[in-house]
C-alpha cells in the first residue's frame, strides 16, 4: 500500500508536458455557434459537485469524456441529468471511464475538471498538467501545504491555466462588494475578522457493508489506508445534488468523504475553503508571505476520541464539530475561524470605522444602509476579476447559479486570452 508521500512521487514533475494552442476568442459566447472553437473537456469525478460543475460547463465546452470510479456515477447518471453536446436533435454522448489515467492519455482533450474526493486532487491535477491539460479543480485544492507547492510548481512549469472552484469570488453583490469596502479602507483599520463556517456533522456507528458492484473501492481509497467499506441505510437524492440514485445516509465514501480526516478536513476544507478564502482575499492577504504569523487551534472538539493524533474509532465521522481557531497577523489583526458565531454563517469584518457581515445571501451593516454600493464603478469590479469582464449572462442565470457560471467563464477566458483566473 502506498502512503501519501510515495503516492505523490509517482507524479514526477520533471517530464515534458504536451503543448496546447489556445483559442483567442474574446468572449466564450462567440464560440458557441462554432463547434470548431469549443474546448474539449474531460470531467473526472462526477458525483454531486462534479455534476453541478458540468451543468454550467456544458454550455461553454464540449464534454467529451466522463470518469468516475463508481460506474453508476458515469454514463447512466450523466445522461439522466441531461449532459452531453447537442447537435441538432442528437446528443453527442461523452465517452465514459473508471480510470482517470486513460482519460489523460487522450491528446484531443484540452482541459479537465476535477471533482474527486479531496485526497485525490493533487495526484490527478499534477498528472493532468503534465499531460498538457488546463485544470479546473474543485475546492479545497489540497490537504497539505506541501501538496499546494507541488501543484504550483507543476502549473508554472507546464504553463497551463489552473483555477480552483471557489466561485464565491464571483458573487458581485455580496463578496465582491465586501472586498471593495474592506480594501477601500471604508471600515478603517481591520482589527478583527470572524469567519463562521459551521461545525461538522456527527454519525452513529456505521456498519460494515458490501461494496456496491459499481464501485472500485480500492481505487476510491487510493493512497489512503485500506479499510472496509461501511454504509448504512440509503436515502433519496436531494435536489441540489444533481444525482439520480440514492446514497447512504452515512458512509466512508461518496458525499460523506468530507467528514473523515483520512480524505478531507471537515468544515475547514468544505465551507472554510470558501469563507477563509474570501476573508483573506478582501484583506489582500491571499498570497504567499501575507498570511498569519501564529495560529492557536487548541479549542476544538471532535465526535470521537483521539490517540496520538489519530481517531481511536474507525466507524464514525471524525472531523471537528466545534472549534475556535485564532489566526494572528503581523499588524495585530486577529481572525477567528469558528463553528458558531452571533451573526451566523459568513464573514464579519470589524474595523476602527465600522463593520460589515457578508454571506451568500447578503451584505449587512451601516455602510450598506447608507448606500456605499453606489461608490463603486464597473472598473472597480473589473480589477477584482483580474481584468476579465463578466459575461453577458446569455442564459439568464441568477443568484448562486450566476456566480457558478461566471467562475467557469473566467477560467475559459483565461485559457483563450491569457491571464490569471479570479
Amino acid at each position: 500500500m502506498l502512503d501519501r508521500r510515495n503516492f505523490l512521487k509517482t507524479s514526477a514533475l520533471l517530464g515534458a508536458g504536451a503543448g496546447f494552442v489556445p483559442y483567442f476568442v474574446s468572449d466564450p459566447v462567440q464560440a458557441w455557434a462554432d463547434p470548431n472553437h469549443r474546448l474539449r473537456m474531460a470531467c473526472i469525478g462526477v458525483g454531486s459537485m462534479g455534476r453541478l460543475d458540468m451543468r454550467f460547463f456544458n454550455d461553454l465546452v464540449d464534454i467529451v469524456a466522463v470518469c468516475d470510479v463508481d460506474e453508476d456515477y458515469g454514463l447512466a447518471s450523466v445522461l439522466k441529468c441531461g449532459f452531453g453536446r447537442k447537435k441538432g436533435d442528437e446528443v453527442i454522448v461523452p465517452d465514459t471511464y473508471t480510470d482517470y489515467r486513460k482519460v489523460l492519455e487522450r491528446k484531443d482533450i484540452d482541459c479537465v475538471m476535477i471533482a474527486t474526493p479531496d485526497h485525490w486532487h493533487t495526484k490527478i491535477a499534477v498528472e493532468a498538467l503534465q499531460a498538457g491539460k488546463h485544470v479546473f479543480c474543485e475546492k479545497p485544492l489540497t490537504l497539505t501545504l506541501e501538496e499546494d507547492l507541488i501543484i504550483r510548481k507543476a502549473a508554472e512549469k507546464y504553463g497551463k491555466v489552473f483555477q480552483v472552484g471557489t466561485m464565491q469570488r464571483c458573487f458581485q453583490n455580496q463578496f465582491q462588494l465586501a472586498a471593495l469596502i474592506v480594501r477601500g479602507g471604508y471600515l478603517g483599520k481591520i482589527e478583527k475578522v470572524t469567519v463562521d463556517i459551521g461545525g461538522g456533522p456527527t454519525s452513529p456507528a456505521i456498519p460494515k457493508a458490501e461494496v456496491p458492484a459499481s464501485l472500485n473501492w480500492d481505487m476510491w481509497l487510493g493512497q489512503a489506508p485500506k479499510v472496509d467499506y461501511i454504509a448504512d441505510a440509503y436515502v433519496p437524492a436531494a435536489g441540489w445534488e444533481y444525482r439520480t440514485s440514492p446514497r447512504p445516509a452515512h458512509s466512508r465514501g461518496h458525499f460523506q468523504f468530507r467528514w473523515w480526516y483520512e480524505y478531507s478536513g471537515g468544515k475547514f476544507t468544505d465551507w472554510g475553503a470558501h469563507h477563509i478564502d474570501i476573508a483573506l482575499w478582501a484583506l489582500n492577504r491571499q498570497t504567499i508571505g501575507t498570511g498569519p504569523v501564529s495560529i492557536d487551534g487548541t479549542d476544538a472538539k471532535h465526535p470521537v476520541p483521539y490517540k496520538d493524533g489519530y481517531a481511536a474509532v474507525d466507524n464514525q465521522f471524525n472531523t471537528a464539530t466545534q472549534f475556535n481557531i485564532y489566526h494572528k497577523f503581523d499588524d495585530g489583526m486577529v481572525m477567528n475561524v469558528c463553528s458558531q458565531s452571533q451573526d451566523g454563517n459568513g464573514i464579519l469584518f470589524e474595523g476602527t470605522k465600522g463593520r460589515i457581515h457578508v454571506s451568500r445571501g447578503r451584505v449587512k451593516g451601516k455602510l450598506i444602509e447608507e448606500g456605499i454600493k453606489d461608490a463603486f464603478k464597473p472598473e472597480d469590479y473589473l480589477a477584482l476579476n483580474n481584468g476579465k469582464e463578466f459575461s453577458s449572462n446569455p442564459l439568464g442565470y441568477g443568484g448562486q447559479d450566476l456566480a457558478y457560471w461566471e467562475s467557469k467563464v473566467n477560467w475559459i477566458k483565461c485559457i483563450r486570452e491569457g491571464g490569471t483566473p479570479i
